[in-house]
């Protein structure tokens, strides 16, 4: 299954209420959504029809995080009706705003998928489906910080290993999904400050020249699911129904979590 297909059956089967992209491009991907998204591109090129109420940013999403109450489209205004018309929670401009389903395919280096991460989860919950893109390089050329190849993936495979590392109490699910794979991440905790804290020991690790040492179990993708196990799993329901009563994480997340390991995942 190509990223793009899988791409379009997970807004199917997480039921997401909103969406958040990180590298728009051409638009393929943000054609898919359905829902009241914002877009984050500094040199986007949409060249594909949106159907969707979406924000488009031109910016970097460094800037765009910076700014105050970005995530101000998703939440609507003060008339209820006027919100429900919108597709927005008729009480969501006093409310939190929580992203529901994010995909990160921005800049391929490391450093700008771990802070497009932290920022995304800043604005997450448990309940929350976190995609990033390009995670499974086919070789070490591709896997290259400076690009010298026609497919790109650069060396954000490297978030695999540090939130495994780093944030142990997330489930990641790598999907064998072509061309070059993607990290599924569920649990976000957005009062969790480890990778806040632990950001310039990280960068000195694992911030290195190229060759990149890219693992063989990452080349011959041997963690990875099928992206069709991980859609017709068992979990998405009640995920959803979850959600949308707004359980505290104390009460959905270890359901989640055992339910994910049973499809053959480990956090």
């Amino acid at each position: 299954m190509k990223r793009h297909e899988f791409l379009r059956e997970l807004h199917k089967v997480s039921a997401n209420r909103n969406y958040l992209e990180i590298g728009v491009n051409d638009g393929r991907s943000l054609t898919l959504s359905r829902v009241p998204s914002i877009a984050i591109d500094p040199a986007f090129k949409v060249v594909s029809e949106l159907r969707c109420d979406v924000h488009l940013v031109k910016a970097t999403s460094d800037d765009f995080f910076a700014r105050d109450n970005p995530l101000q489209h998703l939440k609507g205004g003060r008339h209820p009706l006027r919100n429900l018309r919108r597709g927005r929670s008729p009480i969501g401009y006093w409310r939190r705003t929580t992203l529901d389903l994010s995909f990160i395919d921005g800049m391929h280096l490391f450093e700008f998928a771990l802070r497009d991460f932290m920022n995304v989860e800043k604005y997450s919950d448990w309940g929350s489906v976190i995609v990033l893109d390009d995670m499974l390089p086919r070789s070490i050329d591709e896997a290259a910080r400076d690009r010298h190849t026609n497919a790109w993936t650069g060396d954000v495979y490297k978030m695999t290993e540090v939130l495994a590392r780093y944030r142990p109490d997330l489930v990641t699910v790598q999907v064998d999904t072509a061309p070059t794979g993607q990290l599924v991440v569920f649990g976000a905790d957005p009062d969790n400050r480890v990778l806040h804290d632990k950001y310039d020991e990280i960068m000195a690790e694992y911030k290195i020249p190229d060759p990149q040492k890219v693992p063989e179990a990452i080349l011959e993708r041997a963690g990875a699911v099928s992206p069709e196990t991980l859609l017709g799993a068992g979990f998405w329901r009640p995920l959803t129904q979850a959600r949308n009563r707004g359980l505290p994480r104390a009460v959905g997340w270890e359901p989640l979590r055992k339910a994910l390991q049973q499809v053959g995942v480990s956090s």
